[in-house]
């Protein structure tokens, strides 16, 4: 359910019908409401008393905050990543398959693929609690209120950023690379 909130499959200010949910996922209302309750506590869904659970509508400062600790977190793993031939060509796969799926795909497919291509990025990280912490931040809301890919456009720009991601990691430019990732995070041009 997080992936579907996260890939705005499931948008936010969504009703979450839990028999609605039963069908979708094939699991017991008491599953369902364990999920929602969990996506309570990690501020992903409101629980209303009486009246159901819904998609949490964030607000944009804590939109903004998400994203920027987010881009501290990336980028401090920068320093610390040791990049392989051979972690490259699996990311090169990643993001091509990514690509693909951008046109081709569902947003949910697009979302998992974007998901391994940056676990693909920052598992070349030595720290392994700074991955904790990524993996912890990425799993919050989606860094953007229509979801991930607010247009088709900006899936798009996601794709193209990936592969100059790719080159800014087999040039060794570190620098260059966290800007990038910044620019990718923020969803905005890079700044020269």
């Amino acid at each position: 359910m997080s992936n579907d909130i996260n890939a705005g499959v499931l948008p936010t200010g969504s009703w979450l019908k839990q028999i609605d949910l039963e069908l979708r996922y094939g699991a017991t209302r008491l599953d369902i409401r364990r999920a929602l309750d969990q996506l309570v506590q990690k501020n992903m869904v409101e629980h209303i008393p009486n009246r159901g659970y819904y998609v949490h509508t964030p607000d944009l400062t804590q939109v903004s905050d998400t994203r920027e600790v987010r881009i501290a977190l990336e980028c401090a793993a920068v320093d610390q990543m040791v990049v392989t031939e051979e972690r490259l060509q699996a990311l090169d796969v990643i993001a091509q398959r990514f690509a693909r799926l951008v046109n081709e795909g569902t947003m949910q497919e697009c979302y998992i693929a974007n998901l391994e291509f940056h676990r693909g990025i920052y598992d070349m990280c030595t720290n392994r609690v700074m991955i904790e912490f990524i993996e912890e931040i990425r799993s919050r809301p989606p860094s953007s209120p229509g979801g991930t890919w607010r247009t088709h456009l900006r899936a798009e720009q996601s794709s193209r950023e990936h592969f100059q991601i790719l080159e800014a990691l087999r040039n060794d430019d570190r620098d260059h690379l966290k800007r990038l990732i910044a620019a990718h995070i923020r969803q905005t041009p890079l700044q020269p």
